[in-house]
């Protein structure tokens, strides 16, 4: 039962701030009131018309009655009766005058009940999810609530972004950086639909992502409601697990298999809440649930006919070669080991790079497009590659012509294009374990120590020929990363964007003990500056956290700056400013098309960070680059490097 105990709220500090014939919305407690100023008299009302709910206070008093802002019903100002006999009035509450001010009493709040979303909310949390990007809007507001409790409590950070699209990028780089799953949230319609991309950047390089969205109320479904869009159907293509949660869902089985889904598969789950349920009352017996005894190892040995054959192969080896792809993240320090043992050199595709430290003696630096010359020239000369957690996409390169064998804990990354001599279905540490205790001491490899240096000397040489280059339009992106070696800190995560900025960073840029994060597989613009807020949310201040973008990329989610600025994020954005989708012109000659609408028409992005809170430097002269470098990395908060570049220096 509700509580007769009233209990009086200051609404208006002075009299003279509502005059004679006008209305206002306050709020008592958690009470939205309709205060009215009419005949001499204060009155308060409910804020909420018998109607459709629309806000009173938002409305005005004509010809001696208030009305509805919404649909123009009319009540008394006083009384809050209807004209004509109607029984629709609205609900009145007691107000006093003290001095100036004015109090209206309302009854105690009754004791928070638990509620669907507070079930769900807690399972959440209790299965790891404790970081959500996101808009809370009007479609979303009870889960939204839950989400507060639990903040409340230390259990869950929500960081409220300028575009859904943001939060779920800034959720899949958490994804991939920690390989747990982070939440985006949206109201219904089109806050949900902006998700999509991110969503599908997660899924494609194999993130775990919670997508959680709020739909309208269930009882309109079908009627073309306002921002109504079947969401369990627009996402069944990018959500492997993908439900509506209804009044009678077992609502905490339903939120650990979304998570259970995400974690296990490296893959989408999505919930969607109709706005009825969101704050329908939980069952008197319902619990939120844990992952105790609901995820079982993953430390799966491969079958022993696979382990046999690459064994054999390994063994006959004189130069192998191993591959590293973004699939052997949790493993690079047993894949090192094991290179260590072979004497062999270790590269990386693009989406893997700094697994190994280019500067580590068997560190051969990235394979393909975005790579260097050193990597190709080791696979060329290898008589075995022994490739990890890579999916030999055809921006890296992995060649056909030599014999491979692939380990993977994906089955069906397995031979996924061709054929390979040896497919191995297995955990990488827990095969590793396995190969060594196979081969024992008979290895056979030569010591390509010696070469890999040689090899590193000869590209660092062609580096710095190049770095002479020199232009009256801009830096050349070379002087860039130059400048980056030489100031970046060693153990910063690197978020990469898409473009000629991303080229030059996978060639240029030598990893120590760098993470690396990007858009591999969906090669999103726009990915850098959302990753980076995902990043800085699973690392904290422990590690910087470098964003490195182009122009047409910042472009797309310019106004996170304000959500760094916000939250105190103090990410380094390194902003590569040539005026062009510079990727785009070379593509288009290269196609033997005309340049075309490839110009952009920029801000001063480092005035634009300025005016956000952050802090903010251009600089368009060589000489003084590494100086206002050496300053970006020396700020405490968030800073904005913008770099004037010449396009065709990459």
């Amino acid at each position: 039962m509700a509580s007769t105990k009233k209990v009086w709220y200051k609404v208006l500090d002075n009299k003279k701030d509502l005059p004679e014939g006008r209305v206002k919305t306050v709020t008592a407690a958690h009470k939205g009131i309709c205060l009215t100023h009419f005949e001499g008299k204060f009155s308060a009302l409910d804020n909420r018309c018998p109607h459709q709910g629309g806000p009173l206070g938002e409305g005005s008093i004509e010809n001696g009655m208030l009305r509805c802002p919404w649909h123009g019903w009319d009540f008394h100002p006083c009384t809050g009766l209807p004209p004509g006999g109607y029984d629709d009035g609205i609900e009145t509450f007691e107000v006093k005058e003290e001095g100036d001010a004015i109090f209206v009493g309302v009854p105690e709040e009754v004791e928070h009940e638990t509620t669907v979303s507070d079930i769900m909310a807690e399972t959440m949390v209790n299965w790891g999810v404790t970081k959500v990007f996101g808009m809370v809007g009007h479609s979303n507001l009870g889960f939204a609530d839950a989400m507060k409790r639990q903040e409340q409590k230390g259990n869950l950070n929500f960081y409220g972004i300028r575009h859904e699209g943001a939060a779920a990028f800034a959720a899949s780089a958490y994804g991939k950086l920690t390989g747990k799953p982070a939440a985006c949230f949206s109201i219904a319609g089109p806050g949900a639909t902006n998700m999509f991309t991110g969503m599908w950047d997660a899924k494609v390089d194999r993130a775990p992502l919670l997508a959680l969205t709020g739909q309208v109320a269930t009882q309109v479904v079908g009627t073309g409601n306002f921002q109504e869009v079947d969401l369990v159907q627009a996402f069944g293509s990018v959500a492997e697990f993908n439900h509506r949660v209804q009044s009678d869902s077992k609502h905490s089985e339903l939120m650990s298999l979304a998570v259970k889904h995400a974690i296990l598969n490296r893959d989408v789950s999505h919930l969607t809440f109709p706005d009825e349920v969101q704050e329908r009352k939980a069952k008197p017996n319902a619990k939120p649930q844990t992952p105790e005894k609901r995820i079982t190892s993953l430390e799966i040995a491969p079958p022993k006919e696979a382990v046999n054959d690459a064994v054999n192969l390994i063994k006959k080896s004189k130069r192998p070669v191993i591959i590293m792809g973004h699939g052997a993240r949790e493993h690079k320090k047993a894949i090192v080991k094991f290179a260590e043992s072979l004497n062999a050199p270790v590269v990386t595709t693009f989406k893997g790079k700094g697994l190994i430290p280019d500067n580590h003696p068997l560190g051969g630096g990235v394979l393909g497009r975005s790579g260097t010359p050193i990597a190709s020239w080791f696979m060329n000369e290898s008589d075995v590659l022994i490739v990890f957690g890579a999916s030999f996409s055809n921006h890296t390169g992995i060649t056909p012509k030599k014999p491979i064998i692939q380990v993977d804990f994906d089955p069906l990354a397995l031979s996924k294009f061709h054929k390979v001599e040896v497919a191995v279905w297995g955990e990488i540490s827990r095969t590793l374990e396995i190969f060594e205790a196979e081969l024992g001491s008979n290895i056979n490899t030569i010591d390509q120590t010696p070469e890999i240096a040689e090899r590193w000397k000869i590209w660092r040489k062609e580096k710095a020929k190049r770095l002479l280059e020199t232009s009256d339009n801009g830096i050349s992106s070379i002087a860039v990363f130059d400048a980056m070696n030489q100031l970046t800190p060693e153990n910063a995560v690197m978020c990469v964007d898409v473009g000629n900025n991303a080229y030059s960073f996978g060639r240029y840029f030598e990893s120590k003990e760098h993470d690396f994060l990007m858009s591999g597989y969906l090669g999103s613009i726009g990915f850098a500056l959302p990753a980076s807020m995902g990043a800085w949310t699973a690392v904290g201040d422990s590690r910087p956290v470098v964003a490195v973008a182009g122009d047409g990329g910042l472009c797309q989610y310019l106004a996170e700056i304000t959500t760094l600025v916000k939250y105190n994020m103090p990410v380094k954005l390194i902003v590569l400013n040539n005026h062009e989708l510079g990727k785009i012109s070379k593509e288009q000659r290269a196609g033997e098309f005309d340049v075309w609408k490839t110009s952009l028409s920029n801000p001063n992005f480092a005035e634009f960070a300025e005016s956000c809170g952050a802090w903010g430097k251009r600089v368009v002269k060589q000489d003084n680059l590494k100086e206002a470098m050496k300053t970006l990395f020396e700020q405490p908060g968030p800073a904005v490097l913008e770099v004037i570049t010449d396009v065709n220096l990459i």
